[in-house]
């Protein structure tokens, strides 16, 4: 019967590519190479693909470049048309990403240029950025070493050239949401501002390239693409228990992020099969056991300061983290392999960014940004504790599960809203729009023009809650410094850091 299952999904997975990648070399992509295919791709699909480079570079002086693929206007975001980003090497030794991605990259504009419908959708309807390597310099020095017995060195070039460990290198933003947990309608979502994430002592000139690029487009789903095992990993990657390096730690979206990790370990050809043998490139007395191919990041292992949660804290992007193989550095004749367990999985993963709800904040007309999107599961009215912010165009981008959901809008200056909702997702559809017309708070609002019932929750504006975010982050870790004469802030600030703080 299992076998059976296995063929139908094979198949299932098969009929879905309607064409083989052509002009298209497998092998191992040093950095020049990298660069030439990103430069073919655009030369045979120059009106919906742009290549740029993040405004840092590399220890070693290297470029950190991204090719984006849209319908309309690369280079622009549209209102309503969502952002998504594949990353991957960020450990310069884990090749199989880098190779999928520039496989994928060739892929996309083929699929354009001859019309597949799946492709064209995806290109017509989101904006795409892919990153190939996050750390060439770390695939230049593991691609020089030698193998012994068939393997590259298990560490060697999985830091960038100053021996940092790109994905242990971000602000350490879990511990102070884990603080933020206890209080009642504690803050939840972009925890730290731009400022104070690049504040961080020791950054990488890679990390700090990746923090910029992440606040300065309002991207709504990712995955950073590793190897060494295979699985689906999501958030939290820090356990709560800082005695604990192995504990389910959840996120306030955590069912979404299992739906997430699934979206991608179905889609594999293997991750997700139980009888597949496991990984033991590490030599584990103890190996863990994926359901699924899936797994929450902290029980796998504790990880510190990684770039998968920093997304979901920091920012509106929720990002998974994806394990692509047990070789991380497979012979040039495997690649393609990889690229045929993965592809099916990769192109049903982009389309995810499309589940949930979308829209417009305005009022009168003109687009609200930096409002707050908060949303209560209905009829349990349990909150889902993470909120998304609106972004300068005044759109806003909530995944999320099917299911019935009250969304409620604050914005500063305005009076509250809310929507009761039904979210019922498919394939290659956009997400349902939901749109909000704020009334100023100087004017009277009228009554039951939500049709939802009100609830109690703490509103503060956007930026009110960025000052006590940073202001506490300083008081947590050492800098703190009281800077304001408003009072209700003043008290407010003070319940939080007694609460999460003791003093």
């Amino acid at each position: 019967m299992r076998l059976i299952a296995a063929i139908f999904i094979a198949l299932s997975i098969a009929c879905n590519l309607a064409f083989e990648l052509k002009d298209f070399t497998f092998g191992d992509h040093d950095y020049n190479s990298l660069l030439n295919v990103l430069n073919e791709t655009n030369k045979k699909c120059p009106d919906v693909s742009r290549i740029y480079s993040l405004d840092e570079k590399t220890v070693e002086g290297r470029d950190l470049v991204v090719i984006e693929f849209t319908a309309e206007k690369p280079g622009t975001h549209l209102a309503g048309k969502p952002e998504f980003k594949y990353v991957g090497n960020m450990h310069g030794n884990e090749v199989v990403s880098r190779e999928v991605l520039l496989a994928l990259i060739a892929y996309l504009c083929q699929g354009y240029r001859e019309q597949d419908p799946e492709v064209v959708w995806l290109m017509d309807n989101t904006r795409i950025h892919i990153m190939p390597s996050m750390n060439p310099d770390g695939w230049e020095l593991a691609n020089s070493r030698p193998r012994k017995n068939g393997q590259k060195p298990w560490l060697d070039g999985r830091a960038n050239a100053n021996e940092v460990d790109l994905n242990r290198n971000f602000p350490e933003v879990d511990k102070l949401e884990y603080k933020y947990e206890k209080l009642e309608g504690g803050l939840n979502n972009h925890i730290m501002s731009l400022s104070k994430a690049l504040s961080k002592m020791n950054l990488a000139p890679e990390t700090r390239a990746v923090i910029k690029w992440l606040y300065s487009i309002p991207f709504v789903l990712s995955s950073n693409l590793h190897g060494g095992d295979l699985v689906a990993n999501y958030p939290y990657d820090e356990s709560r228990d800082d005695r604990k390096t192995s504990q389910y730690s959840a996120s306030p979206d955590d069912g979404l992020f299992r739906y997430l990790a699934k979206s991608y370990s179905k889609h594999h050809l293997t991750m997700s099969d139980p009888s597949r043998k496991p990984c033991d490139m590490s030599g584990d007395l103890e190996l863990p056991e994926f359901k699924d191919g899936i797994t929450n990041g902290a029980k796998w292992y504790s990880v510190a300061g990684g770039m998968q949660d920093f997304n979901y804290l920091a920012t509106n992007c929720f990002e998974t983290t994806l394990e692509l193989g047990c070789n991380k550095f497979p012979y040039p004749e495997e690649e393609k392999n990889y690229w045929e367990e993965n592809k099916a999985a990769l192109l049903n993963y982009m389309f995810q960014v499309h589940i949930g709800i979308k829209g417009l904040i305005q009022s009168g007309g003109k687009r609200v940004g930096n409002a707050t999107i908060k949303v209560m599961n209905m009829p349990s009215g349990s909150p889902i504790k993470h909120d998304v912010l609106s972004g300068k165009q005044g759109d806003y981008y909530r995944l999320l599960l099917d299911g019935d959901y009250k969304v409620r809008v604050v914005a500063e200056g305005f009076h509250p809203e809310e929507r009761c909702i039904t979210v019922a997702n498919k394939q290659m559809q956009q997400a349902q729009v939901v749109n909000f017309d704020l009334t100023p708070s100087n004017k009277e609002r009228t009554k039951g023009q939500t049709g939802c019932i009100p609830t109690k929750q703490l509103d503060l504006s956007s930026g009110t809650e960025q000052f006590l975010q940073d202001s506490l982050y300083d008081k947590l870790y050492g800098d703190y410094v009281y800077n304001t004469k408003d009072y209700q802030l003043y008290n407010y600030l003070q319940r939080i850091l007694k609460s999460v703080t003791g003093n």
